[in-house]
């Protein structure tokens, strides 16, 4: 059963956008009627680009890592669109990894960098648009957060991060705004379909129903909701 939430005169900023999760999301919000500020280090007219352009989306080229361009990228949508009512935080990666006494810093430093700093330097320079607005925030944890396992450690650690930043933003911003994270299993994404070719992919979660997921959080009716992080694991 399909839902509808009503983001008309709302303003969403989706990282991560060029994406197969991050377009789902952008496309999501657009249908909705919300104005969409894509964001992505991506172009949007590269090969491997999934966004569609449409006239309430509009693509931002931002890298997420860096403290300054963020800033800047920020306060570009917010004057061109008059604030911000949500951020969505979909950027990040995931890496097949090795037993941690094999695994490179540098792989634990992308990981960090493309998992979690992105999310804090997006939501920390986004916040003040999001208090004036009451706005929410919604990230991208993993099941795997849950527990430890064997040959990505550094990934599972990354996401597990996001769970405790999601519950600071809460904490510090009760009442004003919203912050609550996505726990999806495997996504159902052109990457992990090649990076796992030989998983049971039937069972994997679709992006468009995290997307949902995503929506409601967003939406009036998860108003008493901040602080939590809710599965989305589909079969999987």
């Amino acid at each position: 059963m399909s839902v509808s939430f009503d983001f008309s005169d709302r303003v969403v900023v989706v990282t991560g956008a060029c994406g197969a999760l991050g377009s789902a999301v952008a496309e999501r919000f657009s249908d909705a009627g919300a104005r969409v500020a894509a964001v992505d280090v991506l172009d949007s007219d590269d090969e491997d680009a999934l966004l569609d352009l449409d006239e309430r989306t509009a693509y931002y080229r931002i890298d997420l890592t860096d403290e300054e361009d963020v800033e800047r990228g920020i306060d570009e949508i917010a004057d061109a669109h008059g604030g911000i009512d949500h951020l969505v935080n979909v950027a990040g990666t995931w890496r097949g990894g090795q037993p941690i006494e094999e695994t490179p810093v540098d792989e634990f430093d992308m990981l960090f960098d493309v998992n979690l700093k992105t999310a804090f330097l997006a939501s920390k320079h986004t916040l003040p648009h999001l208090q004036d607005a009451e706005g929410s925030i919604v990230s991208i944890s993993s099941r795997s957060s849950l527990e430890g396992g064997e040959g990505d450690g550094p990934y599972r650690a990354s996401k597990a991060s996001i769970r405790r930043l999601t519950e600071t933003i809460a904490a510090e911003n009760e009442g004003v705004v919203r912050a609550n994270a996505v726990m999806p299993s495997v996504i159902d994404t052109p990457m992990n379909r090649e990076m796992m070719s030989g998983s049971n992919q039937d069972k994997w979660v679709d992006p468009v129903d995290i997307a949902g997921v995503i929506a409601f959080l967003c939406s009036d009716a998860a108003s008493p909701t901040s602080g939590a992080a809710v599965p989305v694991y589909g079969e999987a």
